[in-house]
């Protein structure tokens, strides 16, 4: 479970090689690059849940793991998916508690499994303390929170983000070696007032302490604008990585791949490109193998 090898901090490398970034925007200084997505199914606990057993969902969620692991993916993400309709993940309404346990035990094999591989979490709609604790806890690598600044109009209703209260947990828990992946713009949410997506870029990365940007597109599995992420790469000027966050796939790589650092996968890599099918770890080793042009 040894994570020396990939902590870098992307910080401190801001800081000693500002003239080298600025001349390579899309330099990579935090791993993984290909990462995919481990959907939780709908949890016993959770509005739509047609098990009363915790045991076919973890079955589930390691067989995409391993699919994932033999297509050769640098990284993992796991999230609770199914668990829609979400809590928002505030401090007045956080996820529930079974939600968070089971994120934990199929974290927990999955690093077991694959101690190679770089491991995050995800806790929807916005519960990042409860992704930190999960993730100082189980030894993952970084976590993934919607909306880290601002204030979103989403389908949980306004949610505003919590930087201060993060930063400050993870210090807490001594753990600044995780890496905050945020969104900006985040699908499924509009800010609450009109916001570009420049400002949005320099709240999230420069005030609100994210260590790399998801951009991603409407909804899940839609793809991002080529245009947003254009407008993204030139707005943070190589000082922090950009992740593609939904809808890449083999078809439109060409096109996104150049403009980011990595990617968050989820959708294009299910059979036949299906949300609720299992992953194929042909799709992918597919995608994997076209990304190298990119992110070698």
């Amino acid at each position: 479970m040894s994570q020396t090898s990939t902590h870098t901090n992307p910080n401190t490398a801001h800081k000693h090689n500002a003239t080298q970034i600025n001349h390579q925007p899309n330099i990579l200084r935090v791993n993984p690059k290909f990462i995919g997505v481990v959907h939780l199914s709908a949890l016993p606990g959770d509005a739509r849940a047609n098990t009363s057993s915790f045991t076919p969902c973890y079955q589930k969620a390691i067989a995409d793991a391993q699919a994932l692991i033999d297509g050769g993916v640098d990284g993992i993400i796991v999230e609770n998916f199914g668990s829609a309709p979400f809590n928002k993940g505030t401090k007045d309404d956080p996820a529930p508690a079974h939600q968070i346990a089971a994120l934990s035990v199929v974290a927990t094999q999955i690093r077991t499994l694959a101690p190679h591989i770089q491991l995050g979490i995800n806790c929807l709609r916005n519960d990042a303390l409860s992704a930190l604790g999960i993730a100082s806890a189980v030894g993952a690598d970084f976590i993934r929170v919607n909306i880290l600044s601002g204030t979103y109009v989403t389908d949980q209703g306004v949610i505003e983000g919590e930087a201060a209260r993060v930063l400050a947990y993870r210090r807490q828990l001594h753990a600044e070696h995780i890496k905050i992946f945020a969104d900006i713009l985040v699908k499924h949410a509009s800010p609450l007032a009109p916001l570009s997506a420049e400002q949005a870029c320099l709240d999230t990365w420069k005030r609100g302490g994210a260590d790399a940007l998801i951009v991603s597109g409407t909804g899940t599995g839609a793809p991002v604008d080529a245009s947003l992420l254009h407008k993204v790469q030139n707005a943070v000027n190589g000082g922090v990585p950009i992740y593609i966050g939904s809808g890449l796939n083999i078809n439109n790589i060409q096109s996104l791949a150049p403009l980011a650092s990595g990617a968050i996968v989820g959708t294009s890599l299910k059979e036949k490109g299906e949300l609720s099918a299992p992953v194929s770890a042909q799709r992918v080793h597919d995608m994997k193998q076209a990304l190298k042009v990119y992110w070698s």
